[in-house]
């Protein structure tokens, strides 16, 4: 796990937020989801350095898509995000749920 998803499962795990169990590194075939919550449907997703060419933007539209067709619900953010703002990213996550 990047510093980032660490900083984030420390905030997820043991249902710390709004009680939702969410697991780390779950497999949604063909993909694996930084953070699931299989309850809600929901994913997040954190991008970091390796997100910002048109190439990746295009790639990470597609598995976004994806995921949405399949039932779920994406919530990404930045690595950044996590740093500066990480209370953001959890409001952000739980206005999810």
């Amino acid at each position: 796990m990047t510093d980032a998803e660490l900083i984030l499962w420390s905030r997820l795990r043991a249902r710390q937020l709004e009680g939702a169990k969410f697991r780390r590194q779950h497999p949604v075939a063909p993909y694996i989801a930084d953070f699931a919550c299989v309850e809600v449907k929901l994913i997040v997703e954190l991008d970091g350095d390796t997100h910002g060419t048109a190439q990746e933007i295009a790639h990470d539209r597609r598995r976004t898509a994806f995921l949405e067709d399949a039932g779920w619900t994406v919530v990404r953010a930045y690595n950044v995000d996590v740093y500066q703002n990480l209370d953001g990213v959890l409001i952000q996550i739980s206005d999810a749920l």
